[in-house]
């Protein structure tokens, strides 16, 4: 994780967005008049929304803990990947 004043980030911004979408780096950019914020990859953010989404809902979550559970007692299958 990276953390820039706001000065930093706004004079580097192309190398700054290029780290975060090429390196998967975290930028905070810290304001001294104003709320910090984070900039990070749409990957990213569209995976923890959906993270979010799965385990809000009960049914979602309980089935993920029984999985977790399964995977720790080795009660699972392993496969082979098929390679094209």
């Amino acid at each position: 994780m990276e953390v820039l004043n706001y000065t930093e980030f706004r004079n580097n911004l192309t190398k700054s967005l290029n780290k975060v979408n090429d390196d998967a780096e975290i930028v905070v950019v810290s304001r001294s008049k104003g709320k910090n914020v984070v900039v990070i990859a749409l990957e990213e953010y569209n995976a923890i929304m959906e993270t979010l989404h799965i385990s809000r809902a009960a049914n979602n979550r309980r089935r993920l803990d029984e999985s977790i559970e399964e995977m720790e007692k080795g009660k699972y299958l392993k496969h082979s990947l098929v390679e094209k």
